[in-house]
């Protein structure tokens, strides 16, 4: 896809921001101050870099532009909203998506500004120029889920994900774990939810689907071209993974807390035996949506 073009020139002058410290904690309560609801750094990492990219414009394939030197990448998350997203698959749901992607643009275009104000260059990214979920992982915003999507523990699966290249000295995190991994090796929620199984049942492996996947990495992968081809047949988007997972939850209630903690432990398997019996994951009619019961 093509790049924003909304910018304005990077300020001649650079302004000091203190420490790599104090640069990261400024950015991080700007980036919250923008309507960021999760937001990490990491470095950059040229293994997630698209090689090259295609043109929504010219219809053509057109070389990577990332310059040289933007060492740095902000990572943001957005919540979609719980209640549509139970809808799923819906044109209720679509707008969740697309209030989702909304949010997202506005929040890294904002953020990218900002800095190039402050004198150094940024550019604002979404689902293009690099692939989003290994970043951020690596800027501590989740873990990988079976259904190859992030999972964070604030609020699951159910986030899109926005990037912003920058040469602004940074303190990058770390990655972090609260069970994810062991808990997907349990549980088949989004590969019996799949319409057209086209998210694994077995272990992580290496194996490569089609020319969606990635190559040389072991790690759950989803049948991409099954997936797509199943929101061209339904003329909408799907996300029936998103709303089956047991992490897709409305987390400011205390026992889907607890429930968050349960699946981190030896007790995941209760967890998912009382998930299932509680009904959780099943779609809601969107007519109730629109009555008002949730």
């Amino acid at each position: 896809s093509d790049e924003f073009t909304l910018y304005r020139d990077i300020a001649k002058i650079k302004i000091d921001l203190g420490t790599a410290t104090q640069a990261t904690t400024e950015i991080k309560r700007v980036a919250c101050s923008f309507g960021a609801d999760l937001v990490g750094v990491t470095d950059f990492d040229e293994r997630w870099l698209y090689m090259n990219k295609f043109s929504d414009l010219s219809r053509q394939e057109k070389p990577q532009e990332i310059p040289d030197g933007l060492n740095y990448v902000i990572v943001t998350a957005q919540a979609m909203d719980y209640d549509l997203i139970r809808t799923v698959p819906s044109a209720l749901s679509g707008a969740a998506t697309g209030l989702g992607y909304s949010y997202d643009a506005l929040v890294v275009l904002s953020i990218a500004q900002y800095i190039r104000n402050l004198g150094y260059n940024a550019i604002a990214s979404m689902n293009d120029t690099a692939l989003a979920i290994p970043l951020a992982i690596k800027a501590g915003l989740g873990e990988y889920g079976r259904h190859g999507l992030l999972i964070t523990q604030e609020f699951g699966p159910r986030v899109r994900i926005g990037k912003i290249f920058t040469e602004l000295p940074l303190v990058t995190d770390q990655p972090k774990s609260f069970g994810v991994k062991e808990f997907c090796q349990v549980c088949r929620r989004c590969s019996n939810g799949c319409p057209v199984k086209a998210i694994p049942f077995g272990e992580p492996s290496d194996k490569v689907y089609n020319q969606s996947n990635i190559k040389g990495i072991r790690k759950w992968s989803v049948d991409g071209e099954k997936c797509f081809n199943y929101w061209v047949a339904q003329n909408s988007d799907c996300s029936i993974c998103i709303r089956v997972c047991p992490y897709n939850k409305d987390f400011s209630k205390w026992w889907h807390r607890l429930g968050r903690w349960l699946a981190g432990t030896h007790l995941r398997r209760f967890m998912l035996t009382m998930d299932t019996w509680m009904g959780y994951g099943e779609r809601l009619q969107p007519k109730l949506w629109w009555r008002g019961k949730k």
